[in-house]
């Protein structure tokens, strides 16, 4: 018997590790088309160049770059302030950090969602992170499950649209070794909070990483300016 057609998905890729590995995840059940959100973060550049590389990768012809630059203007977060110094690495930090970006990921969801109403995809796809993670708000597991219940109630009755948020409770080494099992490039991928040629080594961002690839024991295929003793 011909299976049946898979339901079409929209992965929110960034460029980073976890969507890199949730994009060749999500293939395996939805017909994914690639969204990548600039929002006047520093390594706009970067993360640009790697979601293109994601998708040339996975041969995923439909893709789209939304600009929500207005978030720089806000400002109020290290990601998007150039006034708000990125702090150095700490993980046992307590607290909202200052590179929380405010409510980011509901502009993120709010514009796939969108883009899935007119496409017809039935399931949107975020590889947020809440078990191992620097503590951001809107990476809980609650706020997707509020998530799903504003879009049932802001679509059109049968639009039957879905946010799926399946590694928010993985640790970072677990995605690692997803990744390895789904063969995929991580050469093409930046974590680092910080613009420039090899990632800083210095960043909250960049010490998950590497913490996640030394705990899997899979080697990291980023140049890194420093690499932290643990």
């Amino acid at each position: 018997m011909t299976a049946p057609p898979k339901p079409k998905g929209i992965v929110l890729a960034s460029g980073g590790m976890d969507s890199l590995v949730l994009s060749a995840f999500a293939t395996r059940e939805s017909e994914i088309s690639l969204l990548h959100v600039t929002y006047g973060q520093r390594t706009e550049r970067k993360e640009l160049a790697c979601f293109h590389a994601i998708a040339d990768h996975l041969k995923v012809k439909e893709r789209m770059v939304a600009d929500i630059g207005y978030l720089r203007t806000f400002g109020g977060s290290a990601l998007t302030d150039p006034a708000v110094d990125i702090p150095p690495a700490d993980l046992e930090r307590k607290g909202v950090p200052v590179t929380y970006v405010p409510f980011r990921n509901a502009h993120f969801l709010c514009i796939a969602v969108s883009w899935a109403e007119v496409i017809g995809a039935k399931n949107v796809y975020i590889g947020a992170v809440w078990a191992d993670s620097s503590g951001y708000p809107d990476c809980r597991p609650a706020f997707y499950g509020a998530m799903n219940e504003a879009i049932r109630m802001g679509t059109k009755d049968d639009s039957g649209i879905r946010v799926k948020a399946p590694f928010v409770n993985l640790k970072k080494k677990d995605i690692v070794l997803m990744g390895k099992s789904l063969g995929v490039p991580f050469e093409h991928t930046w974590s680092c909070y910080r613009d420039g040629e090899k990632a800083c080594g210095r960043c909250d961002s960049c010490a998950l990483r590497l913490a996640a690839f030394a705990e899997a024991e899979v080697p990291d295929p980023l140049e890194y300016g420093v690499r932290p003793d643990r």
